[in-house]
């Protein structure tokens, strides 16, 4: 999707995971593993653009993770939201960008099916051991983010 401003977009990402494993994903263009996310559309809110990127990048149905419990109340022009677990902002480069919503999500499975025009340069699931492994170079925020999501979710993702 193209940037909604010329200085930064927010975007929603999600921890998604599956009997006690994370899913990571090695962006292509940034040469690092990552969570599955991306732009929030403006004819979206956060929560639907996280389900939407995950579905789009790699096939999964998820539920997020709704950490208090909320019954999520709707009405005429209003409705409650699933907060995010974290929140940054992180430059993109000189110019731009990104603030960033941090869900979690269960999967119920774990067949990825990749898109087409989402490129990746491949897709894990990291067990919580796997997450310190120096041949995978995980930044610290990726693998505090992953441990996290883990923590909260891996009983009851099983």
């Amino acid at each position: 999707m193209p940037h909604i401003h010329e200085k930064i977009d927010f975007t929603a990402e999600v921890f998604i995971v599956y009997q006690n494993k994370v899913l990571l994903r090695q962006h292509d263009k940034y040469k690092k593993w990552l969570s599955v996310g991306g732009h929030i559309e403006l004819d979206e809110d956060p929560n639907q653009a996280a389900v939407r990127e995950v579905k789009e990048e790699v096939g999964l149905d998820i539920t997020l993770h709704n950490e208090q419990n909320l019954s999520l109340t709707e009405g005429k022009g209003y409705k409650e939201l699933i907060p995010p677990h974290f929140m940054n902002i992180h430059k993109i480069n000189d110019t731009h960008q990104h603030l960033s919503l941090v869900f979690f999500g269960v999967a119920e499975t774990n067949q990825l099916i990749l898109s087409e025009t989402e490129k990746s340069d491949g897709c894990k699931w990291f067990l919580k051991e796997e997450l310190d492994d120096p041949q995978y170079q995980l930044s610290e925020v990726i693998k505090k983010y992953a441990w996290a999501a883990l923590e909260k979710l891996a009983k009851k993702s099983d």
